[in-house]
């Protein structure tokens, strides 16, 4: 019999066991990882996101976030407002990439989204990320929408473009 397969919202415990995961995979640029965990922790206590997190027998192998307050976003100006959610962190276990489970989890949260009463969706990709602009866009983010520049912990910056779509 195949393990259960369930999405969900992340409970802050869910998020603490995640966040050590991906911390100990990330050990190059542990430090923004340290950083991105505790932004997201206190984000999703102030009611500024929600995670989504997929589960197969009881194990987080995929999850998206959804950004609520344009707090939560850098260059946020037209990424995210009362009708416009900001999506990012989208993830899966490499082992279980390609077998449909983020398919299932994006369908989940975007469902859930609709219901809360978001219109839209946006999300930024590096310009040259050809891999991940052909996901994007084959879930439906085509609309351009703007470029700009984000600054990572470390002070690393980055070029970005803004897509979005109508949920």
């Amino acid at each position: 019999m195949a393990e259960p397969f369930i999405c969900k919202i992340a409970s802050l415990e869910d998020m603490e066991a995640k966040w050590a995961y991906e911390i100990a995979q990330h050990e190059a640029d542990r430090e923004n990882w340290i950083v991105w965990k505790q932004g997201s922790m206190e984000n999703y206590r102030r009611g500024c996101t929600l995670p989504y997190y997929g589960l197969l027998g009881g194990r987080v192998i995929c999850e998206a976030t959804a950004m609520l307050h344009p707090q939560a976003v850098q260059n946020s100006d037209g990424l995210v407002d009362a009708q416009t959610v900001y999506l990012c962190a989208f993830r899966t276990v490499r082992e279980l990439q390609g077998k449909g489970y983020f398919s299932r989890l994006f369908r989940f949260m975007t469902e859930d989204l609709r219901q809360r009463g978001y219109a839209k969706a946006t999300l930024g990709v590096e310009p040259d990320d050809g891999i991940n602009k052909a996901r994007y866009a084959h879930y439906g983010f085509t609309t351009y929408i703007k470029s700009a520049q984000e600054s990572y912990p470390d002070g690393t910056v980055i070029d970005v473009e803004y897509y979005g779509k109508l949920l």
